[in-house]
């Protein structure tokens, strides 16, 4: 009996150990690729100071350094106006109402973006772990990331950090 717990015990250390070693791996190998922070510096023409200027702490640190807001906190989780949700920085087209879901997760969810080139999907292997990390196509300013448990028809769960969007509300015709 005290063989069988030795050798559980050292497969279970084994397997932590290899994790571990899996884990600081992808980090190291993806730590200059597309997960590095960025900077905005020369995105239309602004330096990154006049990026710091132009937004708040908060969306400069989730559109530039890939930041995530508390769940919960967004001021447009819960908006329910029609109209289109652009990018904080760029200010471009990204997501319409129409495709907004309540994903019950504490981000803004839409199944679908407003177009097939308003964004850019981007590997992400943060966490030693690989998602998709949305990005805006126009300035690559990070948006949030998509996921495979949406709703139809796509499937698709667009997980969208509300400080990385302004709202343009519909105007009555």
């Amino acid at each position: 009996m005290k063989n069988i717990k030795l050798t559980f015990i050292i497969l279970i250390g084994l397997l932590l150990v290899s994790f571990l070693l899996n884990f600081a791996f992808n980090s190291a190998v993806h730590s200059s690729d597309s997960n590095s922070k960025k900077l905005p510096e020369g995105v239309l023409g602004l330096t990154t100071k006049e990026w710091k200027e132009k937004l708040t702490p908060l969306e400069y640190e989730v559109l530039w350094k890939k930041g995530t807001e508390s769940p919960y906190s967004g001021d447009l989780l819960k908006n329910k106006k029609e109209g289109v949700y652009i990018s904080a920085g760029c200010k471009q087209p990204v997501f319409s109402s129409e495709h907004k879901f309540d994903s019950k997760t504490g981000w803004p969810s839409f199944w679908k973006p407003v177009s097939e080139d308003a964004i850019k999907l981007v590997p992400d292997y943060a966490f030693g772990i690989k998602r998709m990390e949305i990005v805006s196509s126009k300035c690559g300013e990070h948006l949030g990331h998509v996921f495979n448990d949406g709703p139809p028809p796509t499937g698709l769960r667009y997980c969208i950090n509300s400080a990385a969007l302004d709202f343009v509300e519909e105007e009555n015709k």
